[in-house]
């Protein structure tokens, strides 16, 4: 019998982007090393646990996995890996990161396969045997190097794309059934993050201080600083940062103009805003939004 050989990507890879525009599609093992602060991408994530279990904090709740779940991560959604000790090392997850481009060519416009992902910022599906064996199938065709059958690599793109048509069409008809989505003691609720996230988002266009998220939490400042950090393995400085990036992000791709964008997400100035901006896109806002435009986005 022939090995079946994926893709592989190592679990200390700290890398949360695409290369390619439209896909990428990895196997991982043991517990990773890179997925461990809190990121955001404008990518829709699917995690296929294989094996063992595995961990994830998305937004507010942690998600804790076992083999045959799914868990469905949404576009500018933060989340991070959420270790427990002794519980990950025999882990392995099929990973797989596609955009809503991507997404919306595989539809060729008969319907909107992203849906699954539009329900919650993450949730995780447990799907009955059958069901589970054939998205199984194809997610491992799709993450194979090479097909057997088929003499060269020329029509694997294609043979791919094949693969994952068959594979959302099945997930989006599953995803609407309540019965598959896991119950409440697959996950834990984090009720500092839910506050401070909602806090954030209803002063989008104000300046947030450290100490009205202490007081809207009920903690002293130092108390809450270290729990915040604790939870999400990041500082609230960063978090309320990225929280207006994510925004400006949103509201570029909806058209606005980059010179209108900062003042509403609560950037004191443009030179901060645009400051942050480099630093957590590797380009300008302007840069951005010609990225956009060529992707046919706004």
């Amino acid at each position: 019998m022939t090995e079946i050989r994926t893709s592989f990507m190592s679990g200390d890879d700290e890398r949360q982007y695409m290369i390619r525009e439209d896909f990428e599609i990895y196997e991982k093992r043991g517990a990773p090393a890179g997925a461990t602060a809190l990121h955001y991408h404008d990518f829709y994530e699917i995690i296929y646990i294989l094996d063992g279990e595995f961990s994830s904090l998305v937004d507010n709740v942690t998600y804790f996995l076992k083999k045959g779940d799914f868990l469905l991560i949404g576009r500018n959604v933060m989340h991070k890996y959420h270790y427990v000790e002794g519980k990950h090392a025999r882990s392995r997850r099929i990973v797989l990161w596609i955009s809503r481009q991507m997404l919306d060519r595989l539809s060729g416009g008969e319907r909107d396969l992203s849906l699954c992902f539009e329900r919650g910022k993450g949730a995780v599906y447990h799907f009955p045997l059958y069901y589970e064996g054939i998205l199984h199938g194809m997610l491992v065709r799709t993450a194979m190097t090479d097909v057997p059958d088929m003499e060269g690599m020329e029509g694997k793109r294609l043979y791919d794309r094949a693969q994952l048509t068959l594979f959302f069409l099945y997930l989006n008809e599953l995803c609407e059934k309540e019965a598959f989505a896991s119950g409440e003691k697959m996950r834990v609720h984090h009720e500092l993050v839910e506050k401070v996230n909602a806090y954030i988002e209803a002063h989008m266009q104000e300046p947030v201080t450290l100490d009205e998220l202490a007081e809207e939490a009920h903690m002293s400042k130092y108390y809450f600083l270290r729990r915040f950090k604790e939870l999400t393995g990041t500082t609230v400085h960063a978090y309320l940062n990225n929280k207006r990036l994510i925004r400006c992000c949103e509201l570029l791709q909806e058209g606005e103009a980059v010179g209108e964008v900062w003042g509403q997400c609560g950037f004191a100035d443009y030179s901060s805003f645009l400051r942050n901006f480099r630093k957590e896109y590797g380009m300008s806002p302007t840069s951005y939004k010609t990225y956009l435009g060529k992707r046919g986005c706004c």
